[in-house]
């Protein structure tokens, strides 16, 4: 018999992949709450460490094996297409396209230049397409064998980390608060307010995009990478490119900003730590993550798509091993 496809409104759960000791659970969905978008313009790629890899395509989740890929390696990304600049959820597909055909990458230098590559060829890409230029963010996880893994990021999606303690965020908003901490504009305490106190949906970069750290006054083509060169020193750990060291008992999170879309982004993430404690499997503390936000729907005034990767690292904690980031 027949089976029909999978309806787009309806949540897109990705589990069963395997990612060797590491428990992954995966959901993308339009939104929460009485107000929807049109359509999910956020994607996401889960390539596990066999080869087997899913994503999205026109809003539906898709599988195959990839062949060639490199036993013991996997990736991990998250993509929220710019929807105001037009063709957001091409913009995001195009580079999950790439992602699919792009090799495992050994290091850090191989996995920028791959990437940056892609970036200036999707410009070339979408360079008749009308109106704006379109963008995506892209916060990736590239997993080594035998090795940390490799974050490469850009725009403001971002990656968490969560103990029972606290979440913490690993990586740097690109956004205009941003751009006048590094000019020495906004002090550290208002820009832990402007950028995770408060919802403000615009960014200062992002995939394909280009950016306006160089150059404020208008976009540059090129990628501009946010390092411990040009950060202020209290988010100087916080580059976009950098092995990531995965804390036994963690969990970690990869997720577009639909998830923190609300009138009180601190509290609500300040939540995570409770929502996502106890010795259960992945899929089922992301579903109880999305439960709660469901349950909130009147404080979440965006309508925005949401999308996340929830990682479960195995191992006991350490309590006393935590340094809390300012504003957390």
């Amino acid at each position: 018999m027949p089976t029909s496809p999978p309806s787009v409104s309806a949540p897109a759960w990705i589990t069963g992949l395997r990612f060797t000791r590491l428990d992954v659970a995966a959901c993308s969905r339009l939104g929460a709450g009485p107000r929807l978008r049109a359509e999910n313009q956020d994607n996401l790629l889960l390539i596990d460490v066999d080869g087997q890899a899913a994503w999205l395509h026109d809003q539906v989740p898709q599988r195959r094996r990839l062949p060639g890929w490199r036993a013991g390696h996997a990736r991990l990304a998250v993509l929220d297409g710019m929807g105001g600049h037009g063709h957001g959820r091409e913009a995001a597909e195009a580079v999950v396209a790439g992602l699919l055909a792009m090799p495992p990458c050994a290091d850090g230098a191989e996995l920028a230049h791959r990437l940056d590559a892609l970036h200036t060829d999707l410009q070339r890409h979408f360079a008749d397409v009308s109106g704006p230029r379109p963008g995506t963010t892209l916060t990736l996880l590239e997993f080594r064998p035998d090795a940390p893994p490799l974050l490469y990021h850009v725009g403001d999606s971002r990656l968490y980390e969560i103990t029972a303690a606290r979440a913490s965020p690993l990586t740097v908003d690109h956004v205009p608060a941003t751009a006048y901490a590094m000019a020495d504009l906004v002090s550290e305490a208002d820009w832990w307010q402007q950028v995770h106190g408060e919802h403000r949906p615009q960014v200062a970069q992002a995939f394909l995009l280009g950016n306006a750290f160089a150059d404020p006054s208008r976009l540059n083509d090129p990628l501009f990478e946010l390092s411990s060169l040009n950060l202020p020193s209290w988010l100087c750990r916080l580059g976009d490119r950098r092995p990531i060291d995965l804390r036994p008992g963690c969990s970690y999170l990869l997720a577009t900003d639909g998830l923190w879309s609300c009138s009180d982004p601190w509290g609500w993430v300040g939540q995570w730590p409770q929502l996502l404690g106890g010795d259960t499997d992945a899929a089922t503390m992301l579903r109880a993550l999305l439960v709660a936000y469901d349950a909130h729907p009147a404080a979440f005034f965006h309508p925005d798509n949401v999308t996340a990767i929830l990682l479960r690292v195995p191992g006991a904690a350490h309590p006393h091993d935590e340094t809390a980031l300012p504003g957390t």
